[in-house]
C-alpha cells in the first residue's frame, strides 16, 4: 500500500502525512495557461467536448503545482446535456438550460443517449490517464459528475439561482414528477460515472452543491437516498474504487450523509468545523476540505493560519486537503504555490 499514490490511500481510509491534495475547480480560469487555452477553444461546451484542450486543462495544474489528484475538467451540467436538454453557457451569465417543468419533459429525456454523447469526455479520461501514469505516477484521476438532487436545480430553474425556489416548490407540491426527474437521474449518473471508472478515472466525486438549502426531511429524500442509490450500483461493479461525496452545507447532517450514503470520503464545505465534522463522521471514512477559497485569494499570515488550523484538527484520520468551494478566478497562482508548501510541510 505504501507505493500506492498518496490520494489513493487516504481515500482508501489510511491516514496519510502530510495529506495529500487537490483543489476544486484548480483547472480554471485563474491560470493564465487555461486561459489560453479557453480562447482558442470557442466556447465552453466545446472545450468540455474537445478531447486535447480538456486533457490539455486538466494535465496543467499538475504539472505546475504537482497536485496528489487530477479532476477531470468538465462541468456538473454535460449530463442534462447529454440528455438532450438545451444547454448554452452565456457570457458573465452562467449556464441557461431550457426549464424543465412537466412530465412530458422528463420524458423526453434520451437516457439512451447519454454514452454516445459522452464520447468525447471519456476519451478525454483516457487521455489523461494516459498522461498522469506515463509523467505524474503519484497523481491519481479524479473523474466527478453532480449529484442528482443539484443537478435537477438547475434543470427544472433553467439557470442558476441563488435559492432555486420553482425546483424545492416542486419537490414538496408533486414529489412524483419531482420523482422521477431524479430517478432518471440517478440512472443516467450511474451510467456516466461507470463509463469514466471504464475510461481509467481512479476515484470519482459526487457534488451536491445545493444539497443545504433542503430541509433535513427533504434532505433525506432527494440528496441522501439518490447518492445511497449512485454509490450501491457503482461499488457492486468497481467494489474497489473510491468515492468522495460533497454535500455542500450539509451542516449536523453531514455524519448521517457519510453513513448511510456509503462514500468513502465526505468533502467538508467552508462552513463546516473540521473537529465537529471529524467527531460526526466514523473514522473510517475520510473527510476531504476545507480551506475558505477567500483565504487563498488573502495568501500570507491568513492563508497559512487557516491552513495550519485544518492540518492540526485532521491529522491522524484519513484526509484529504482541499479547498471548501471552487478556487475563484481571481486567486493569484503563487498563493496556490505557497498554500501547496504548506500542506507539504504537514503544519
Amino acid at each position: 500500500m505504501a507505493d500506492a499514490k498518496p490520494l489513493l490511500r487516504a481515500l482508501g481510509g489510511e491516514a496519510v502525512w502530510p495529506p495529500p491534495m487537490w483543489l476544486m475547480r484548480q483547472a480554471g480560469r485563474y491560470l493564465p495557461e487555461y486561459r489560453e487555452v479557453r480562447a482558442q477553444a470557442g466556447g465552453f461546451i466545446a472545450l468540455c467536448t474537445n478531447p486535447a484542450m480538456a486533457a490539455e486543462v486538466t494535465l496543467q495544474p499538475i504539472r505546475r503545482y504537482g497536485m496528489d489528484g487530477a479532476i477531470l475538467f468538465s462541468d456538473i451540467l454535460m449530463v442534462p446535456w447529454a440528455l438532450g436538454q438545451p444547454l448554452r453557457f452565456a457570457e458573465g451569465e452562467g449556464p441557461v438550460l431550457e426549464p424543465l417543468r412537466d412530465l412530458a419533459a422528463v420524458n423526453a429525456l434520451e437516457l439512451n443517449a447519454v454514452r454516445e454523447r459522452v464520447a468525447p469526455i471519456l476519451e478525454t479520461v483516457r487521455r489523461v490517464r494516459e498522461a498522469v501514469d506515463a509523467q505524474h505516477p503519484k497523481t491519481a484521476l479524479i473523474g466527478f459528475a453532480g449529484s442528482p438532487f443539484t443537478v435537477a436545480c438547475y434543470m427544472v430553474e433553467g439557470h442558476g439561482s441563488r435559492d432555486f425556489a420553482t425546483t424545492r416548490q416542486m419537490a414538496f407540491t408533486d414529489p412524483a414528477l419531482f420523482g422521477k426527474l431524479i430517478r432518471t437521474l440517478v440512472e443516467a449518473t450511474t451510467e456516466y460515472l461507470l463509463a469514466q471508472a471504464e475510461a481509467g478515472a481512479e476515484a470519482l466525486m459526487l457534488f451536491d452543491s445545493w444539497a443545504g438549502l433542503l430541509p433535513p426531511s427533504q434532505f433525506r429524500r432527494w440528496v441522501i437516498e439518490p447518492t445511497a442509490t449512485i454509490v450501491r450500483h457503482l461499488k457492486r461493479l468497481h467494489p474497489s474504487i473510491p468515492i468522495i461525496g460533497f454535500p455542500r452545507l450539509a451542516g449536523p447532517l453531514i455524519g448521517e450523509y457519510a453513513l448511510r450514503t456509503g462514500v468513502n470520503t465526505v468533502a467538508m464545505d467552508t462552513s463546516m468545523d473540521p473537529r465537529f465534522a471529524a467527531s460526526a463522521v466514523a473514522p473510517t471514512v475520510g473527510l476531504q476540505g476545507n480551506l475558505d477559497p477567500l483565504a487563498l485569494i488573502a495568501g500570507g499570515g491568513a492563508l497559512e493560519a487557516e491552513a495550519r488550523q485544518i492540518l492540526a484538527a485532521m491529522r491522524g484520520r484519513p484526509f484529504v486537503f482541499n479547498l471548501g468551494h471552487g478556487i475563484e478566478k481571481v486567486t493569484p497562482p503563487e498563493h496556490v504555490a505557497a498554500l501547496v508548501r504548506i500542506v507539504r510541510s504537514g503544519g
